[in-house]
């Protein structure tokens, strides 16, 4: 049975009532990291929580000592201030990584490759992730992968890239899932990319969905299947885009029966769509 896709808004609610329950245990660093989830999901409630009501009561405990207090408050300055506050971002990342928390070696090696509240200095940015992502951080994996594929600071070669990306991938970053899933295909190892983008779109990274709709609907690592490639543009309309729409409605086109229309939009619980789609086929055979 496939996997059902958690819509955006239910993912929202899920990381907002994560960090509110942090919050009640007294964590608010795990308070914080749950919110910034949700913003990063398009939630202004999300990243009040982080700079109005976090941010407060980590500075607290950062002031005093605690790392981890120090890493998550490092990030938040850096990401949710202006850059009059960097330097106090890079004081408390600075301090955090130097006890080896990796959230702060990931943090402030993106200062370094940025040059935010620091001079600029990649070499010093790799050491910093490559600290982190032994440490378990999945972000400081993909973010060396990153320097690779756009050239800055090539890697020993392409299997490297690939090894740093499944990491970030197993430790639950989404994109560089779908990143993996497009090396992979460049170098024709389909059906194992497909796994992957697959791996990413069913915990509801958009892109990833679009091409997952793509690779069904062209055949590629998979058997050809207008059902599951629909499926896959469907279910994008329940995070925010549209992107697929044009596509699904060009599958129909080309020759989908009303019953594959509808298994496909059961299948992304957007039943009113498929309705929708069979209308407009509809009307644009008889009009």
């Amino acid at each position: 049975m496939p996997t059902r896709v958690m819509p955006r808004q239910e993912r929202i609610d899920g990381f907002l009532s994560s960090g509110r329950s942090a919050a009640q245990a007294g964590d608010w660093a795990a308070a914080s990291l749950a919110w910034i989830e949700a913003a990063k999901l398009g939630s202004v409630e999300g990243a009040n929580l982080v700079s109005r009501v976090a941010a407060p009561q980590l500075k607290r405990s950062a002031d005093a000592g605690d790392v981890e207090a120090q890493a998550a408050l490092a990030g938040i300055v850096m990401d949710y201030y202006d850059e009059s506050a960097l330097p106090r971002a890079v004081q408390y990342a600075t301090q955090a990584a130097a006890s080896g928390n990796a959230h702060a070696q990931r943090t402030l090696g993106f200062m370094y490759e940025r040059g935010l509240g620091v001079e600029q200095n990649l070499q010093r940015a790799v050491e910093l992730w490559r600290q982190a992502s032994h440490g378990g951080d999945g972000y400081a994996a993909f973010n060396l992968a990153g320097l690779h594929i756009r050239g800055d600071v090539p890697l020993a070669n392409e299997d490297e890239c690939l090894q740093l990306l499944t990491v970030a991938a197993r430790r639950g970053v989404l994109e560089a899932g779908a990143v993996l899933g497009d090396r992979l295909g460049a170098v024709d190892r389909d059906e194992e990319a497909l796994t992957w983008i697959l791996w990413a779109a069913e915990r509801g990274y958009v892109d990833a969905m679009f091409a997952a709709g793509c690779w069904y609907r062209d055949g590629i690592g998979t058997l050809r299947n207008e059902v599951q490639a629909m499926r896959w543009y469907f279910t994008m309309l329940d995070h925010g885009s549209g992107d697929g729409v044009h596509e699904a409605i060009q599958l129909a086109k080309a020759g989908m029966t009303d019953e594959q229309i509808r298994e496909a939009a059961r299948l992304a619980g957007r039943e009113a769509d498929g309705e929708v789609t069979i209308q407009t086929l509809d009307a644009l055979r008889h009009p």
